[in-house]
């Protein structure tokens, strides 16, 4: 990754997409000017007013032609490449420079060269999501994408022609395993009603296949190219986004009009399957799809030794100033009080017109000789450190999950040794701690829980096969599912009404597609665990949901087969949290069934279910004591009268692409009230293996883990307590339920009372800052309980608490307990709870989820890491880190963070004392050449330095060093803290350095000095010539350098677990130096 000085602001920034933003800029400004995308079927001349892009794609930021060019200005952003080229110029000035130009240009190009083939291999080299195969060489896949064969409609007939040439307006034919060439609307297919299914993995990493239904006004024109050719349906929709489950927009076509949403769109990147034809109208193209504006650039983090270096960086530009500065007063008194002694021979040149001329000259000439105090390499040698570093986490095999031949991977070379820093988790719940593999375990219907296992005698006993139910009554049963309760089946065979609807809600309330390869055997594609595991265990229970049209749902009841109308789907959201279809029975009763979160279903409640609904609720707590997922279970008869005013009003919102979703929302509440309860369903998803195991190792290295999920309290409670963060033994776990600010604030501070009480008196010095400073953001310092305690706190109390008044006293609260749970959250708050930490306690964070709800926190922490689990690809496709294991965490963080924070540490103090040390022999060589910006040494070991003698023996220690293995790293947990406490490199440390190189340069200097100094041979004949002396200290110091970076080595021996340890590296720079001399 490359980096920007911005000298004045101290800022470090990624310019590495700078040039290569130019065309997305071009099109941001453009979108951003196109508040409406207007598009005309199959007119091509009134689509090129509005110049919208091709369907090419460039994914590459470089060319053959303007590598070069783009490249270096790209590098020659950066302070020290830019200082060093400034440099070369001056050494062009013969008047000031004492150095050859080649001993700044070697290095320059050096830098240059490894940096910009680094750059050449990431430009070529890309992971994009969309193409057929993960790791492809840019500019072929680009040409390779773009040149794709694609059938468009022209004229009447069909064409082939390439991706590149499709145009917006354009219709376009797909066919069946055939990639969609852009963004289309779906006009027709080969299926009936208009279905296509489509495979979404490249774009979510969702294997399920997905259903996408064709304009009703499109549909019947099916294959038929007169009538395809002869549409001019107007299209008017929103302006591209990358928004991938987000579309809405109008169709005008014979003077209706109808509305478009995202299940009519087909999305570039995905997979026709099953489907033999599809037809579709091309609305975005190219950089315009979806896809493509997913993979635009991302929010580019730095870590914490980032944001040191480039303070460092100032600190070493300044002392230079200030020693040249220095340097060139000794100059001027110098040839004020000496210099005109040897104008006899050393005569001042005619630009020289006083000692005042001359020490402005030797100011510039000392900023020459004493360049290498910047470190010109500093910046590539932490790049390479880093990439490799990043290969060790990508070659763990330890971290391989093989059910899924899954390995870790390192998404982002530019974080490895944040990773030894950090000091708070935040971690989601579901898929992320536990399985996300969702079993069908217990529910309560009419206020009768189901689920137990009882004995002949009625009485409980624990679940075993031989209790088992047997299905084999119902052929369609799903043989891997179990159950243990036989009351339930033998409620369904009596024909119990509230347990009928109980089930009928659960086989239609959903948004499952089956599919019946074989017949009997019917396969369902659930977009999520929970649907599936609900429509199985309906489907069990003799209601099978059994095949599903735009317009009826098919479910066998009990044996039945009976065909509801689907009248309207009311969609689940993470804001609705639950989720209604409407549909018309045989009997052509208007049935409104509905799911979801407890919480939000009790109150959509008809009153007369008051009492049922507490004793459910009571029943929901059992449930969620145990670790299940809850949902609640409601229908609603619905007048035909009411229904039909309503669904004018559904009609009208959905027209609307103005603040469509809160109309939606509206319209959708006034019809999702006076609920019938029919029951609860309970889910087990159990934990992960190795997770409470994890959490008490992270625990015992500092680090604090805080659950941010949105499941009810009771069940995230009771994964807390068994994945260890909340633990029996602690003092207290305090709840915080308050439903107002006031409330909250009380039960915040009454916890943080008992936890440390001379934390609310007036006289604590945090509660004095607070009252002398009001103005926030500042540093919050940790405060010690006086015991061991957890907190609990819901998303609607949460939403208090993360009030601007309010949220210093959330902090403070919960960074005192050792454990924290925040439930009911959604994705928003998870993304403030991570900001709240960052902005007041100064550390690193960690986000680590499986789902599209936690991209917003895995963005907002300093590290974001993504479970590939259940939930698709979202969540990884937007972390720095990625792998399959919760537990797996450990061994990131405690291995390979720690290890990776220990070698830059080493690094970088090595790195400025071996600079310090080499160039301070200059500042006490002036004392002794009248200032005259001489050097002491040979200008080619000045070239060689940096470039082989030094930067060999470190880069060996940086990328092999190993303190302790990586047994001893997990068995000790403690060795992590010196990371967290940032103590192996801070800036008191850089002052050791610097104070460690002056010594050493002193010596370097002096000893040989005084050993040369009017020294003479036995013959007589003097030998204290420069060339001898130069020699002494160039070799003196090589040796230096060289056990200096072997004594920071850890381990000594050659062979560890069969691996060599001893690089060639470190001796190796000594040697070649050796031979050169002798040479």
């Amino acid at each position: 990754m490359k980096y920007v000085k911005a000298f004045i602001s101290e800022i470090l920034w990624d310019c590495s997409w700078f040039c290569s933003a130019m065309y997305e800029r071009e099109n941001e400004q453009r979108q951003n000017e196109e508040e409406e995308r207007i598009l005309q079927a199959n007119n091509r001349r009134f689509n090129s007013l509005f110049e919208y892009p091709d369907n090419s794609i460039k994914t590459s930021k470089y060319s053959f032609f303007n590598f070069l060019p783009v490249n270096l200005f790209e590098q020659f952003q950066r302070l020290a490449n830019a200082y060093f080229l400034i440099l070369l110029f001056l050494q062009l000035i013969p008047q000031i420079s004492s150095l050859a130009w080649y001993t700044t240009v070697i290095p320059l190009i050096v830098v240059l060269s490894i940096t910009g083939v680094k750059d050449a291999i990431d430009d070529v080299v890309k992971w994009l999501p969309g193409l057929p195969s993960l790791h492809l060489k840019r500019h072929q896949s680009d040409q390779q994408v773009n040149n794709r064969s694609v059938l468009i409609l022209v004229n009447g007939r069909i064409e082939e022609n390439k991706w590149r040439n499709v145009q917006v307006g354009d219709i376009i034919k797909l066919e069946n395993d055939h990639p969609v060439t852009a963004d289309v609307l779906l006009l027709s297919s080969s299926e009936p009603y208009g279905l296509t299914y489509i495979e979404t993995a490249d774009l979510d990493g969702e294997t399920n296949l997905k259903v996408k239904q064709a304009v009703s006004a499109t549909s019947d024109m099916e294959d038929n190219l007169e009538l395809l050719s002869a549409f001019n349906g107007e299209v008017r929709c929103e302006p591209p986004n990358n928004k991938l489950d987000r579309f809405s927009g109008t169709l005008s076509y014979l003077g209706d009009t109808y509305f478009l949403d995202y299940e009519r769109l087909l999305l570039r990147g995905c997979i026709i399957r099953n489907t033999d034809w599809c037809y579709g109208l091309v609305v975005y193209t190219g950089p315009d799809t979806k896809l493509m504006q997913n993979s635009g650039r991302s929010t580019f983090k730095r870590t914490h030794i980032d944001h040191l270096m480039n303070v460092l960086v100032l600190w070493i530009f300044m002392l230079l100033g200030g020693m040249c500065f220095l340097l060139s007063i000794g100059h001027g008194i110098w040839e004020s009080n000496r210099g005109y002694h040897f104008q006899a021979f050393l005569p001042w040149e005619r630009y020289i017109t006083s000692s005042a001329a001359s020490s402005a000259l030797a100011f510039w000439s000392y900023f020459i000789v004493l360049n290498t105090m910047v470190p010109i390499s500093l910046y590539v040698s932490v790049e390479i450190i880093r990439l490799g570093n990043s290969y060790y986490i990508n070659w763990d095999r330890k971290m391989f999950y093989a059910p899924k031949n899954t390995p870790a991977q390192a998404r982002t070379t530019t974080l490895n040794e944040e990773l030894g820093q950090v000091e708070y988790v935040f971690s989601d719940k579901t898929g992320t701690l536990t399985e996300n593999v969702m079993i069908f375990n217990k529910c309560s219907i009419n206020g009768k829980t189901y689920g137990y296992s009882y004995d002949e005698n009625g009485q409980c006993v624990p679940k075993s096969p031989s209790n088992k139910v047997d299905f084999s009554y119902n052929h369609l049963a799903d043989p891997k599912f179990s159950f243990y309760d036989k009351t339930l089946v033998e409620a369904v065979k009596s024909e119990d009404p509230l347990v009928y609807l109980f089930f009928l809600c659960l086989s239609l309330c959903h948004t499952v597609m089956s599919e019946e390869k074989v017949e009997g055997e019917l396969v369902y594609q659930a977009q999520s665990p929970d649907e599936g595991a609900l429509v199985t265990a309906s489907r069990n229970f003799g209601f099978v949901f059994h095949s599903r049209t735009p317009e009826t749902i098919t479910v066998i009841e009990m044996g039945r087969v009976r065909v509801y109308r689907l009248l309207a789907i009311l969609d689940f959201s993470n804001e609705r949290k639950r989720m209604s279809v409407i549909v018309q029975t045989p009997e052509d009763r208007v049935m409104l069934f509905c799911k979801g979160a407890d919480t939000i279903i009790y109150e959509l409640l008809h009153p007369s279910c008051a009492a049922l609904s507490d004793v459910t609720m009571d029943q929901l707590d059992d449930f969620a004591s145990e670790g299940l997922r809850t949902l609640m279970v409601a229908y609603r008869e619905l007048d035909k009268a009411f229904f039909q005013t309503w669904i004018k009003k559904h009609g009208e919102a959905w027209l609307t692409l103005e603040n469509r979703e809160k109309k939606l929302a509206l319209v959708y509440e006034e019809i999702e009230r006076d609920l019938v309860l029919l029951g609860a369903t309970a889910i087990e998803d159990k934990l992960q293996s190795g997770v409470p195991e994890t959490i008490v190792t992270l625990n015992k290295a500092k680090i604090k883990i805080w659950v941010l999920t949105g499941d009810k309290q009771e069940t995230a409670v009771n994964i807390a307590y068994s994945c260890r963060i909340f633990k029996d033994e602690m003092d207290a776990v305090f709840m915080v339920e308050g439903t107002d600010r006031e409330t909250v604030l009380e039960e915040l501070r009454t916890a943080r009372k008992k936890m440390k009480p001379e934390s609310l008196l007036e006289s604590d010095p945090i509660n004095i800052y607070l009252a002398r400073k009001s103005k926030m953001p500042f540093k919050a310092v940790d405060e010690v309980p006086n015991g061991s305690y957890g907190l609990v706190i819901s998303g609607c109390s949460l939403a208090y608490a993360l009030e601007s008044n309010t949220e210093f006293e959330l902090l403070r609260t919960a960074c005192m307990c050792k454990g924290v749970v925040c439930c009911r959250m959604t994705p928003l708050q998870k993304a403030q709870v991570v900001d709240l930490v960052k902005r007041y306690k100064k550390v690193v964070t960690l986000a680590i989820g499986d789902g599209a709800n936690d991209i917003g926190m895995i963005k907002a922490a300093h590290i974001g890491v993504g479970i590939s689990g259940q939930e698709g690809m979202q969540a990884t496709l937007s972390s720095d880190f990625s792998f399959c294991q919760f537990r797996y965490l450990q061994r990131l963080l405690l291995v390979h963070g720690r290890w990776s924070y220990n070698r830059m540490c080493k690094f970088l103090s090595y790195f400025f004392y071996k600079n310090f040390a080499f160039t301070l022999v200059h500042f006490w060589y002036a004392f002794f050449n009248g200032f005259s910006a001489q050097t002491v040494y040979d200008i080619w070991f000045i070239t060689f330095y940096n470039l082989i003698y030094t930067s060999l023996p470190i880069l060996g220690l940086s990328l092999f060093e190993k303190d302790v293995n990586e047994t001893w790293s997990l068995c000790y947990p403690e060795l992590y803290e010196p990371g967290q406490h940032n103590l192996y490199f801070n800036k008191k440390e850089f002052i050791k350095c610097l104070l460690h190189g002056i010594y050493s340069s002193f010596v370097l200097f002096f000893v040989p000095m005084g050993t040369v100094f009017n020294s003479e041979r036995s013959d007589g004949k003097d030998i204290s010539d420069f060339q001898s002396f130069s020699l002494l200290v160039q070799t003196t110091l090589i040796w230096v350098m060289t056990m200096q970076c072997l004594s920071d080595r850890s381990e000594y021996h050659l062979l560890d677990n069969d691996k060599p340890r001893l690089h060639v590296g470190q001796p190796g720079a000594l040697l070649l130096h050796l031979i050169l001399t002798v040479q």
